[in-house]
């Protein structure tokens, strides 16, 4: 009978040993679940934050675009705004040829080089194009659609 008593705490041993291990392997299994998910929310709302913060400097660097442009387009309507624009053209073309001419060994000239003047016309045709319907900084009032 005693024994069978021993065998018996020791079989009891056992089982609450087990059941002991048991446990703890679910406790760890489920803490390095919970570590997973709570890593994968972390990487995701970086990757919200990221966007977001992407989407905010686009629409700053758009809305700072189109700014600049309506600026543009209102000195170029004040009286000495077209000849402001055909010395600013002049400028870039004389500058531009020069940075070419400092940073190539070897560079092809046009023909008519040295007439800024057909530059600046060129320039101007491009701007005088026909104006396009709905362009709101050419001001031209888009024309209702007939389907």
């Amino acid at each position: 009978m005693d024994k069978q008593m021993r065998a018996e705490r020791e079989k009891r041993a056992v089982i609450l040993q087990s059941e002991g291990q048991r446990d703890a392997s679910i406790n760890t299994a489920e803490g390095d679940k919970q570590q997973t998910i709570k890593a994968s929310e972390a990487k995701k709302q970086q990757a919200i934050n990221e966007a977001e913060g992407q989407a905010a400097a686009i629409l700053s660097v758009a809305s700072a675009t189109a700014d600049g442009i309506r600026k543009v387009a209102d000195a170029l309507r004040q009286p000495g705004g077209h000849e402001a624009m055909q010395l600013r053209i002049a400028e870039q073309y004389v500058t531009a040829f020069g940075n070419m001419a400092k940073t190539g060994t070897s560079m092809i000239v046009p023909a008519n080089l040295t007439d800024i003047s057909a530059v600046i016309a060129t320039a101007m045709n491009a701007i005088k194009a026909p104006k396009v319907a709905g362009d709101p900084l050419l001001g031209v009032k888009q024309q209702p659609r007939v389907e």
